[in-house]
């Protein structure tokens, strides 16, 4: 009898830490962006001039930085296609975005790609930059894929993307909300 209970007490707590199938199909998602997204590409994305006006702020321009933030439309283009093929693995509305540290400050990241909904759980509507967010900072360190739900009803798994040295420079944000409103992210 006590083996019976063991056994149903170890098959309970299995099937209830098991993730569902919403949590499942975003980090099969992340997992495959891991593996697919090109880190030397996204480390082309931002042109040099884009960073160079990211924290400049002038007082009769305040949309000096986002005015001036430009890409290298190659790299760009072939990540965000990439992101956006990802993003359909999933059954459901869900976006995957990629965020990068900025270089020389590393209590700072930019979100380099938004994708078509919008959906991210980190990102607030029109900022280039923003302080560096501890789940992200978990993934670049560690180089480990980290499931979060901080809003109620959200879910993001933010998985590390490396270059070819090795080194993880980047990672995408696999996001979605359980009850998606397609029209409520989209400014």
């Amino acid at each position: 009898m006590k083996r019976l209970l063991l056994s149903l007490a170890v098959v309970t707590s299995t099937l209830s830490a098991a993730p569902d199938d919403f949590v499942r199909q975003l980090e099969e998602a992340a997992r495959v962006a891991s593996i697919m997204i090109d880190g030397d590409l996204c480390q082309k994305i931002v042109t040099p001039r884009a960073m160079e006006f990211m924290f400049q702020t002038q007082p009769r321009d305040k949309w000096l930085a986002s005015d001036n933030y430009d890409v290298d439309d190659a790299a760009f283009t072939a990540v965000k296609k990439t992101l956006i093929r990802i993003s359909r693995l999933i059954s459901f509305p869900a976006d995957a975005n990629l965020w990068m540290p900025v270089a020389g400050r590393p209590d700072k990241i930019r979100i380099v790609i938004r994708n078509a909904n919008e959906m991210s759980q980190f990102w607030p509507w029109g900022a280039l930059y923003q302080n560096m967010i501890p789940a992200m900072k978990k993934v670049l360190d560690s180089g480990r894929p980290l499931t979060v739900s901080e809003k109620p009803g959200w879910a993001s798994v933010l998985a590390p993307v490396s270059n070819s040295l090795g080194d993880v420079v980047a990672l995408v944000e696999v996001a979605s909300q359980r009850s998606a409103d397609a029209h409520a992210n989209v400014k």
